[in-house]
């Protein structure tokens, strides 16, 4: 009698939470947030409510930070990206962070956390392939090719490192 009771309880509070995130749901704005707006105030708009929903998703707020930075909004962009890493930030979001500042053309931003990503975790090989072929395209093929054949003497059937060296030698931007 008491597992029936409990457990009619746990399905009665799980509904419950369904029809609150559903309502929630409906009171987002939507298109309307940007519809009718000029091209920057929309942009921002619709920027400020990704970061509601991103809550403390590291990925996500990386991602708009990287919108901000290259719409020229360094600052909200810069404090987007402090805020991702402040909870034990992983190899893989130093990376995606070193790739906001080598979108921009920044390559000292990116090369410091290209760096990082490297030393948080040296068994990476995918981020190694990654980060190789970005100092291949940026002109230091040496520092690339070491970083390329480590990725390559860990994982030599990798398909992605391959593709990551050919955009790289034929200079070609990164794929998403």
């Amino acid at each position: 009698m008491k597992k029936s009771g409990l457990l009619a309880l746990l399905c009665a509070t799980a509904t419950l939470g369904v029809c609150i995130g559903l309502a929630a749901k409906d009171k987002l704005p939507g298109i309307e947030l940007m519809r009718g707006k000029p091209p920057k105030e929309a942009g921002l708009a619709a920027l400020q409510q990704a970061e509601q929903l991103a809550g403390n998703g590291s990925w996500e707020l990386i991602s708009i930070a990287r919108v901000y930075y290259l719409a020229g909004e360094h600052a909200k962009a810069e404090s987007l990206i402090q805020r991702a890493l402040s909870h034990k930030p992983k190899a893989t979001d130093f990376q995606r962070v070193g790739e906001v500042y080598a979108d921009a053309g920044d390559k000292p931003q990116a090369e410091k956390y290209f760096q990082q990503a490297l030393a948080a975790d040296a068994k990476d090989d995918t981020g190694q392939s990654e980060i190789g072929a970005w100092y291949i395209r940026n002109g230091e093929r040496e520092q690339g090719e070491a970083l390329l054949g480590k990725a390559l003497a860990k994982n030599p059937e990798e398909v992605w490192h391959y593709v990551r060296a050919g955009e790289a030698y034929l200079g070609v931007p990164k794929g998403r």
